[in-house]
């Protein structure tokens, strides 16, 4: 289990606790991507292994930094600042690549939060909510230089050669936007700067 993470202190715990309570997880790993608060900290008090990366690589930088620190055949990827995970969602996410129906499988909100099951339903590709296994995500060539861009790049990924792919519900599940951590305009910049790294993954 690979927890990517950025100032995330208030929200962490919750997700490590879900991780942590599912039936098979031996070990869940946060990668702390450059945080200035105490986003590590909260992480190991929660019971997770905390890689802290001295500087902030970006979102696919902090995964791939995950992937290279665990043995698990099989790893999921979950967001650090879910609200409403339990333990039965990581598990369908798990079943359909440790059963081999799928060679990745995405999770999806729904259920939750209006403008975040909307948001899922138009760009299904940009949920950071993923399993397969781990020798398939560290052959992507340049995943770690992707940023915000990784999920972009995982879905692209799969197409090309030709993965089975399964998508996920998972009801109830949300999170909190950039807006809400950060106040509107510094929220605002700091999706403007996801959007635009998602672009160039696009091209």
């Amino acid at each position: 289990m690979i927890i990517p993470a950025y100032n995330e202190e208030k929200r962490i715990a919750r997700v490590i606790h879900a991780a942590l309570e599912t039936p098979g997880v031996v070990e869940v790993i946060v990668v702390d991507d450059g945080s200035s608060d105490h986003t590590a900290r909260v992480a190991g008090h929660a019971g997770a292994r905390v890689i802290a990366l001295p500087t902030n690589l970006g979102k696919g930088g902090a995964m791939r930094a995950g992937a290279v620190a665990t043995a698990s055949e099989f790893i999921v990827f979950l967001d650090a600042d879910l609200v409403g995970l339990n333990p039965g969602h990581i598990t369908s996410l798990l079943e359909p690549v440790i059963g081999g129906k799928a060679d990745m499988a995405i999770g999806l909100f729904g259920q939750g939060r209006r403008s975040t099951d909307l948001a899922q339903k138009i760009t299904p590709f940009l949920t950071g909510q993923r399993a397969m296994r781990r020798e398939m995500f560290l052959g992507i060539p340049g995943i770690e230089d992707t940023r915000f861009g990784v999920e972009v790049t995982l879905t692209r990924h799969a197409k090309e050669k030709n993965l089975r792919v399964q998508n996920v519900q998972l009801p109830g599940v949300t999170q909190v936007m950039k807006e809400e951590k950060r106040g509107f305009f510094k929220g605002f910049q700091a999706r403007i700067r996801m959007y635009w790294e998602v672009l160039k993954s696009l091209r």
